[in-house]
């Protein structure tokens, strides 16, 4: 019998752990404040690890921590520090890219399930064979590796060793992740966290003898992006997935919001499950999956590496932005019968209609009936951000739901 793959997703910060494990993730994966990949990440304090790990593991889920910078010699002494905070800790696994970071991890804390992260390049059988001799429980594949390559790679290493790759989000345009553009245009590093995306920035080409003299490489009047990929996204193709043997399916975006992640979790959890049901109920649903996954901030959808190595068509030309048709208005933190209490993340009015968001898969539209602040009294609309709210609602809502309103534009916020 075939085992259902692990459902892999991102957390920035502990509401969005706590919406991940509720919204269907097997295991979520976070960093602390050091050594992992995204530095602009709100990222966990100890206690927020602390709170999350035991969140996840209350709900049956795992907790995998990002280590996974490419080390200089300063990191190291702080990267055993760090580790040994994670023993404390206690998490299911951590991700690791460096060899000396690895080393420093299997010293401290050796009963940790060790995941090799994409960052290594790990391209082929013989490198997952390399670090399994050395005791790695997992390796997440380069996102440059096609379905075929993968089912070879599975093929060719043991059985109990896990592969994970990357089935949702943004496509870097360096190889496996690393990248010196923003460490050259800006002085920050993405390989050790700070990112500025420039791959994402408007270029124009310059002759070498006429400096100066800049030619925009234009698509249309607003010019052109070439290194701007569209996002990856397999909901069309678990059958496949499966087939290739993967163990864990990985989403991307730990700097993206509740709702990204809700959707996104919720939307894959069903596709897996409906499959592993029955192929004809997964084919049903497909519109449905297709449907709600555009629900969520994206920048046009491809398959990545997966069928072939990508073409123009994989490419965004005219815009660095994204798609965004819901609007996050809040997470319901309590509830009592039709009043929601949430911290609002954007502005409502009193007898706008809104969606409920369930985990179940449901989506309830609802009118705000009232908003009071959290002195009582009663507003017509929420204008400040981070606002606590009591909300009246037609229909009663309940801990964990999303409330989501339909607002479609472009925001290049992730």
């Amino acid at each position: 019998m075939i085992k259902k793959p692990e459902l892999l997703v991102p957390a920035g910060s502990l509401e969005v752990l706590k919406t991940a494990v509720i919204y269907g993730a097997d295991a979520v994966f976070i960093g602390g404040e050091a050594f992992g990949l995204r530095a602009k990440a709100k990222n966990f304090s100890k206690e927020e690890m602390a709170e999350g790990i035991k969140f996840a593991h209350d709900h049956g889920a795992k907790v995998h921590v990002t280590a996974n910078i490419l080390a200089h010699n300063y990191d190291l002494d702080g990267a055993r520090e760090y580790f040994k905070e994670l023993k404390e800790l206690g998490p299911d696994a951590l991700i690791i890219a460096d060899p000396g970071m690895f080393q420093i991890a299997r010293e401290i804390c050796p009963e940790i399930e060790i995941h090799i992260s994409t960052q290594a390049n790990n391209t082929n059988y013989a490198t997952c064979n390399f670090w399994y001799g050395l005791g790695a429980k997992r390796v997440v594949m380069a996102r440059e590796l096609s379905l075929r390559e993968i089912k070879e790679i599975r093929e060719n290493v043991p059985a109990d060793k896990e592969i994970e790759c990357f089935i949702h989000g943004a496509m870097c345009i360096s190889y496996s992740g690393r990248c010196l553009l923003s460490n050259y245009f800006v002085g920050r590093d993405a390989n050790r966290g700070a990112c500025t995306h420039p791959c994402r920035w408007k270029y124009a080409v310059v002759e070498e003898k006429r400096p100066g003299v800049y030619l925009p490489v234009y698509e249309n009047e607003r010019g052109t992006f070439i290194f701007n990929s569209k996002d990856l996204c397999m909901v069309d193709h678990i059958p496949e997935l499966v087939d290739a043997g993967i163990d864990s399916y990985k989403i991307e975006g730990r700097m993206k919001t509740a709702l990204y992640v809700a959707t996104v979790a919720r939307t894959y959890r069903k596709a897996i499950d409906d499959f592993f049901e029955s192929r004809a109920k997964y084919e049903a649903n497909l519109g449905w999956y297709r449907e709600e996954i555009a629900k969520c901030t994206y920048r046009h959808f491809s398959t990545g590496f997966y069928f072939g190595k990508p073409d123009e068509d994989s490419q965004v030309y005219d815009s660095n932005t994204y798609v965004n048709e819901y609007i996050y208005l809040g997470t319901v933190e309590r509830a009592d019968g039709n009043r929601a209490y949430i911290e609002q993340k954007n502005k409502f009015l009193v007898g706008d209609e809104i969606e409920i968001m369930k985990p179940s898969g449901d989506n309830v539209k609802v009118k705000v009936l009232s908003i009071q602040d959290e002195d009582g009294n009663e507003m017509e609309s929420c204008p400040h951000s981070r606002q606590k709210l009591c909300i009246t609602l037609s229909e009663p809502a309940k801990e964990y739901d999303i409330l989501r309103v339909k607002g479609v534009n472009s925001t290049n916020a992730e």
